[in-house]
């Protein structure tokens, strides 16, 4: 399954165009359906990521040195913030993804002063997730 998703940056340029949080939030839901999700099969325990209130389900594998991910969730804005999240490290070097600032990233999408403080802790742990798969394909 392959994810047609904008980058990081034009994700971005996007959203400033957006008057108000209630046209991002539906920018950002129609961005998360534009990931595919897994199959029922592929929803087991071991991708299931911990710390997220909704259930949120991450695979990886590395195909060319780059690292491809499968995700999803149960919930649609998740699915959208996933999608956010894809953006910046699907189809990347373990290097590129972590090297890349999240931190800025987030900042520039104001995305957390948008979503309550659960939802942050879970995208938070996302990313964690992702930068040790990561870091365990350098080493």
């Amino acid at each position: 399954m392959t994810m047609t998703l904008p980058d990081s940056q034009e994700i971005i340029d996007d959203l400033a165009f957006f008057d108000d949080w209630e046209q991002r939030y539906q920018y950002i839901i129609d961005l998360g359906k534009s990931i595919p999700g897994l199959s029922d099969e592929a929803k087991t325990p071991d991708k299931l990521v911990k710390g997220c209130q909704s259930s949120v389900w991450l695979d990886s594998r590395i195909e060319n040195g780059l690292v491809k991910f499968d995700v999803d969730s149960d919930a649609v804005i998740v699915q959208g913030l996933l999608a956010l999240v894809m953006a910046a490290f699907n189809n990347k070097t373990p290097r590129q993804i972590l090297d890349f600032d999240i931190d800025w990233y987030f900042a520039e999408l104001d995305l957390e002063r948008h979503i309550s403080p659960t939802r942050g802790n879970g995208l938070r742990a996302i990313v964690s997730k992702i930068k040790a798969l990561a870091k365990q394909s350098i080493n």
